[in-house]
């Protein structure tokens, strides 16, 4: 059966969660005593970019800290000089191997801010650039999809604004009966993104990042072109193509008004955890139906067509 590896890593990912942030919990108060910063800078490509959104809306909601998601070209290509105030700098690679990513971390460091490395890979360059080190302490990771390295991602980067905030609550995580729920409402899902055409995730605010990864997931694994929209800047044009044969994927509730033109909307399965948290929650639902519908094309996630697990791209 296609897609083996990336199912058991979707599986890993409860027991996972529950262990991880002990091992980092002393790295997270280093950084908080190097505070407080002015701004948070955040450097990542792909899954991680995505985690990143994500940790925009926790450091902007939470902590009133503007963020920017950094251009790596601003370095790579232009080899520019950025003027910032004081400044938490996040690089966050699952591989730690990127180039861009550490690039930025190095002119930030070299220009005196803070530098941090998310990663699930000890030794690499991203940690031997960055001020600290978070080890996600996923495992290895098979799959060429990312899958229990982006969550892993995201419980560090609550972690930390937990940590810097000091108000945030013990998270709520994942447990094997969700895990059961969101391959059985995959199943039943996989079907429609397979038959239909154009695919669109949505959601906003922290589910905005979820919306992102699903739509990642979707190409690179099943080959289904997906995009991912905003809710709100979803009606500002793109909802026009929301007709008949269209497949809305929605992590923002119930979208009756596309129903009524004929998309069909898929809902992810719902669950109780604060909003804050949902996205390690959600995700879980796109993988799966990533690799549900890789099955059902025949297509096998493990081995993605014209992909590698680690790229290195500047």
């Amino acid at each position: 059966m296609y897609g083996l590896a990336m199912e058991r890593e979707i599986r890993e990912q409860p027991s996972i969660l529950r262990a991880g942030p002990e091992s980092y919990a002393p790295i997270l108060s280093q950084i908080r005593e190097r505070g407080p910063f002015e701004m948070v800078l955040l450097a990542a490509r792909g899954s991680s970019d995505n985690a990143a959104l994500y940790a925009r809306y926790l450091f902007e909601v939470k902590l009133g800290i503007p963020v920017s998601l950094a251009a790596p070209s601003v370095w790579t290509r232009y080899d520019a000089t950025v003027r910032y105030p004081k400044c938490l700098a996040i690089g966050i690679s699952q591989s730690g191997a990127a180039p861009d990513v550490s690039e930025v971390l190095e002119h930030l460091k070299q220009a005196g801010h803070t530098t941090v490395a998310i990663t699930n890979t000890p030794g690499s360059r991203l940690t031997s650039v960055a001020d600290h080190s978070i080890l996600i302490n996923a495992g290895e990771e098979k799959s060429i999809a990312a899958t229990k390295t982006y969550s892993a991602t995201l419980l560090s980067l609550y972690e930390l604004v937990r940590e810097l905030s000091q108000s945030l609550p013990e998270p709520v995580l994942p447990d094997p009966a969700w895990m059961a729920e969101c391959f059985n409402s995959a199943l039943i899902s996989s079907g429609p993104v397979v038959r239909s055409s154009p695919i669109f995730c949505l959601s906003r605010g922290y589910g905005f990042s979820t919306a992102m990864e699903t739509a990642l997931k979707l190409m690179e694994c099943s080959l289904i072109p997906a995009k991912a929209y905003s809710s709100a800047d979803f009606e500002h044009g793109p909802k026009a193509l929301a007709g008949p044969n269209s497949v809305v994927i929605s992590y923002d509730g119930d979208k009756p008004h596309l129903a009524e033109n004929g998309c069909e909307v898929i809902q992810a399965p719902t669950n109780s955890a604060p909003d804050e948290i949902k996205p390690i929650w959600d995700v879980i639902f796109g993988q799966c139906l990533a690799l549900l519908t890789a099955r059902a094309r025949g297509l096998d996630p493990d081995d993605a067509r014209f992909l590698r697990k680690v790229t290195r791209t500047l």
